[in-house]
């Protein structure tokens, strides 16, 4: 499974990158106000840190306004994949772009049909938002299962990408379901780093070898 960071801080980015952990970056609307700067001045920055997909998302709701922003946003860099909501226009601008070359990873994906007809307009990737199906009392994971399970079946090209991740267990779960990506807050890749044993046997280690602990 690999691994995206789902952020627009160049800072968090940078330091995923170094650890050796991550195949590409997702950003949001959100994510690209907390970071501070426009879309279009820090997203040729973090493809200049990540070499591997780099998700940006569009604003417009209508299929015109959909391909021209799109459009823009594939020339910044090769790796950059046009980021569209799971909307009838968006599937209409997904169709046209998966004709252009232009690769798509269409968000806010809550149901298995709308998994399907995002695969069926060519989307490069889907994102079902596990975490906020869990914060209203549903099963996340039951809808990762559910997608990866149907487009197995038929031989479809869109890989699961897992969005909205909480905590390691969902990054376990998706692992184990066969999900094909899950992107990650950077402060749950620190997380997935931890484990008790092994604080207790570094300190152990370096109390032996005559280490002070820093």
């Amino acid at each position: 499974m690999q691994i995206f960071i789902d952020s627009a801080d160049l800072n968090e980015i940078r330091d995923a990158q170094a650890m050796g952990v991550i195949d590409g970056v997702t950003t949001n609307p959100s994510l690209i106000a907390k970071a501070g700067k426009p879309l279009d001045q820090i997203l040729p920055e973090i493809c200049e840190v990540v070499d591997g997909p780099i998700s940006a998302e569009v604003i417009a709701t209508d299929t015109a306004g959909i391909l021209k922003e799109g459009r823009a946003l594939a020339k910044v860099h090769p790796n950059v994949v046009v980021k569209v909501p799971l909307i009838a226009d968006g599937l209409k601008a997904v169709r046209t772009f998966t004709d252009e070359g232009i690769r798509t990873n269409v968000t806010l994906c809550f149901s298995l049909p709308q998994a399907m007809l995002a695969a069926k307009a060519g989307a490069t990737y889907i994102s079902p938002f596990l975490g906020r199906i869990d914060d209203i009392g549903g099963d996340g994971m039951d809808l990762i299962e559910q997608i990866v399970e149907v487009y197995d079946n038929y031989g479809l090209d869109t890989q699961v990408l897992a969005a909205s991740i909480r905590h390691p267990l969902h990054v376990v779960q998706a692992a184990e379901i066969g999900a094909h990506v899950a992107t990650l807050p950077h402060k749950v890749i620190l997380q997935l780093l931890k484990h008790p044993l092994t604080d207790i046997g570094l300190a152990r280690f370096l109390e032996d070898a005559g280490v002070a602990k820093s």
